[in-house]
């Protein structure tokens, strides 16, 4: 203990810039604060500090001492807060937004958990597939897949994700496997629609990207239809991994023109930025993140 307030009076000289100062800071006299400098240096060996009546002024010793004892601080003082916020208790309520195929699948499942783990904490859950105004909606945590483009938003990246075409086996049987992009103009074609209109599936070509609109008998603005419908062998459909990759792997869906695959839309949580953010959201990021990250997670 003595030599951690050696080192930490040493510090505080230096940054109040007097014995007298640092004196007043702790409400004791000046010659305490000097006999711990003079033990310091007794028992480094070395002159850190020039002393006079009128200024200190930092030997070389001194100052990359300091420079070391500043980390060193600042270290202990980072793991005793990370200790508090450990100990410290969530509570309050929780507004999550989620999209809407996820949320059911990989949000709303974990709830349970989560509040069970934090017991003074409600939560509502909205389901919404737009974006959702998150200062002005009050939303605490919203979830989203895609690339993060508003700055005045804390982006927390969950997990990674990847749009893939996929089809039934039936489907590819009848119709057969497209090799290029040009090939899904044959091709029936599942895709989703938002307020009346239908979004472009993106692929990489040449190392560009490429969106394309596509064609199909049938459009619908729920991605768990177009995932069923593609089950059922009725055409082609762009989904992401967290949504089909099980099926992928017992094969009931079939990747396609994988070599055009656009780069990853990932999974982030996203709040407003806040000077103190409270225990509640940074509980619920993190356990999301924790559970993401478990290698089995996205098997089952």
């Amino acid at each position: 203990m003595g030599q951690f307030r050696q080192i930490s009076t040493f510090v505080d000289v230096v940054a109040r810039g007097s014995l007298s100062a640092a004196a007043r800071a702790e409400g004791i006299a000046p010659a305490m604060i000097g006999r711990r400098l003079d033990a310091l240096e007794a028992r480094l060996g070395v002159k850190l500090l020039q002393r006079t009546t009128r200024k200190l002024a930092l030997t070389d010793e001194g100052a990359a001492f300091l420079e070391d004892c500043q980390r060193i601080l600042g270290e202990l003082e980072e793991a005793e807060s990370a200790v508090a916020a450990r100990s410290a208790r969530a509570s309050g309520h929780l507004l999550v937004s989620a999209p809407a195929g996820f949320g059911r699948q990989h949000v709303a499942p974990l709830l349970p958990s989560f509040l069970a783990e934090h017991q003074d904490v409600t939560l509502n859950l909205n389901l919404n597939d737009r974006v959702v105004d998150v200062v002005g909606e009050g939303v605490d945590v919203a979830i989203r897949i895609a690339s993060l483009s508003d700055s005045s938003l804390i982006g927390v990246k969950l997990a990674d994700n990847q749009r893939v075409l996929v089809a039934s086996p039936a489907y590819l049987k009848r119709h057969g496997i497209p090799e290029t992009l040009a090939d899904l103009a044959r091709h029936n074609c599942l895709a989703i629609s938002s307020e009346g209109s239908q979004r472009g599936w993106t692929f990489r070509d040449n190392g560009k990207l490429v969106t394309l609109k596509v064609a199909g008998n049938m459009v619908c603005n729920d991605g768990e239809v177009l995932h069923d419908w593609a089950l059922a062998g009725k055409g082609l459909a762009w989904r992401s991994m967290w949504e089909v990759g099980t099926e992928i792997e017992a094969g009931t869906l079939c990747k396609v023109l994988d070599r055009f695959a656009a780069p990853g839309n990932d999974i982030y949580a996203v709040f407003a930025q806040r000077r103190h953010l409270p225990l509640r959201i940074r509980a619920f990021v993190d356990f999301l993140r924790r559970t993401y990250a478990q290698p089995d997670y996205w098997r089952t």
